[in-house]
């Protein structure tokens, strides 16, 4: 197989170049969120938030309203039961979470099952990553393009709630504000990767890069850099190979991603299993 046949020749066909677009921009903004959600310990809530958007995406369909909005309103709704759960009863947060999350993506398949619907909604679940048109296009870089502007724009801010919310709230800022408005973002987020990759696995990509930056840096603003790069570059990786091997796109992206989680978890040179063990190695034969 040729280099043309390998690169090339999958972006003959208008639909991979589209896909491309939608996978690149969906991979950068959900790898710079995941910086913040992994910094906060936020991995439940974001499987929480990205699930729970399922029947505002499906109600907003219905009503001819933009996916954005339904997301946003059921991301807050969902937050909200969570802390009232977890705040009038004797259940724990994670519980909570679990309940909340769980019953209302159950929500979001009943109303798919009941919506008529001239395109398959189905695709919200599992992705449709090849079935991308130029308006789902334009959604996906006009949301994306909003959310990673303001993260960029509020980075500090983010970071020093991430980091001591205590200090943040001493010198003037709104910590409530600021977690609502994370967890606006992770709404927003949610709804451009859900063409890529579907509500199912939208978690992954909002956590794994995060986290695979987080063993190979311990400076955030490194992590920022690493972290879109390497979501960006296994997308892409996973797209291509699904081309090639006639698999899921979604799929084959979040899997990529795994891959490479593996192996800087292994081999990271700082943090990596691996890497930890030959280094400690290494100490004990120069003392000796």
């Amino acid at each position: 197989m040729s280099l043309y046949d390998l690169f090339l020749e999958p972006l003959s066909y208008d639909f991979m170049v589209r896909a491309l677009a939608s996978t690149v921009i969906a991979s950068a903004v959900c790898a710079v969120l995941s910086c913040w959600l992994v910094l906060i310990g936020w991995s439940l809530m974001g499987d929480a938030v990205s699930h729970a958007v399922l029947p505002g995406v499906v109600l907003a369909y219905v009503l001819g309203a933009p996916f954005a909005l339904g997301a946003v309103v059921f991301g807050f709704l969902a937050v909200a039961l969570i802390g009232v759960v977890r705040d009038t009863s004797r259940v724990k947060e994670d519980a909570a979470i679990g309940i909340v999350f769980t019953t209302l993506f159950a929500l979001g398949l009943v109303l798919i099952s009941v919506t008529p619907s001239q395109t398959d909604l189905n695709h919200i679940i599992f992705g449709n990553l090849l079935g991308v048109d130029t308006s789902d296009l334009i959604q996906i870089g006009v949301l994306g393009a909003i959310t990673l502007t303001l993260l960029v724009l509020k980075r500090r801010d983010f970071t020093l709630y991430a980091f001591d919310p205590t200090h943040a709230h001493a010198i003037g800022l709104n910590p409530r504000v600021l977690g609502a408005a994370l967890l606006g973002l992770l709404a927003l987020t949610a709804v451009v990767a859900l063409q890529v990759v579907g509500v199912i696995l939208v978690v992954a990509m909002l956590i794994i890069p995060g986290a695979t930056a987080y063993l190979l840096t311990d400076r955030f603003g490194r992590m920022l850099v690493i972290a879109p790069s390497f979501s960006v570059l296994a997308a892409v990786t996973g797209l291509y190979l699904s081309y090639h091997l006639d698999t899921a796109s979604g799929g084959m992206i979040v899997l990529v991603q795994g891959a490479g989680f593996t192996l800087v978890y292994l081999f990271g040179p700082r943090h990596g299993i691996v890497g930890k063990r030959l280094a400690r190695r290494r100490r004990e034969l120069a003392r000796g």
